[in-house]
């Protein structure tokens, strides 16, 4: 399989991340969307990041959707099977692909659109909405993630989204407000999972 994408994006990390911890071979392709266009077009021409390509060809895109496929070709999983465990991780992970989300706007408002263009207002509502994202996750995350066990998907994608917010717009998630978060991220980063997929 060829996963394709920077690790910089948090979406591609958290599937490169995945791979890595259900020990799945891979090759990961470092292809910018926005430097290597047409590269990245060749492979895929909706260029999105991240994409993988099956052992058969087939051309997959969105981290989530990918996840989903090589759980069910692998037969193994990040996911809890109980099924109010699993609602739990499914929340958590939303909360950390929203995150995600609203981190990427940020950034992309602050360094693609021309400074007399930004709309503070809207700033403001993503923002906001970012801040409280990370205020259910750091509310709701267990103390022991990254402890106990081998880590799950929302483990993962929760310090894959952390760890983008704070390279990325650091100084709109202050890691002060946010202990457990960050405590988790320090965790998790120290892991070879993360350690080979770091992007610094």
């Amino acid at each position: 399989m060829r996963l394709i994408g920077m690790l910089d994006s948090p979406y591609v990390r958290r599937v490169a991340v995945s791979l890595k911890l259900l020990d799945i071979p891979f090759t990961q392709e470092e292809v910018s969307v926005f430097r290597h266009f047409e590269h990245f077009s060749s492979i895929n021409p909706v260029v999105k990041a991240p994409t993988l390509v099956t052992d058969d060809g087939t051309v997959l895109m969105d981290s989530t959707l990918i996840l989903q496929h090589i759980e069910k070709q692998s037969g193994k999983s990040l996911m809890p099977d109980e099924t109010v465990a699993h609602a739990r991780a499914l929340r958590r992970i939303g909360l950390a692909l929203a995150a995600c989300e609203k981190s990427v706007s940020i950034f992309y408002e602050r360094n693609l659109r021309p400074e007399e263009k930004q709309h503070q207002p809207w700033v403001d509502r993503v923002s906001s909405q970012l801040l409280l994202a990370y205020g259910a996750l750091e509310q709701e995350i267990p103390s022991d993630w990254f402890t106990v066990g081998a880590p799950m998907q929302a483990e993962i994608t929760t310090a894959v989204a952390w760890r983008f917010t704070q390279h990325v717009i650091a100084d709109v998630v202050p890691k002060a407000d946010f202990p457990k978060l960050a405590a988790l991220s320090e965790r998790a980063e120290a892991l070879p999972a993360f350690r080979q997929t770091d992007y610094d």
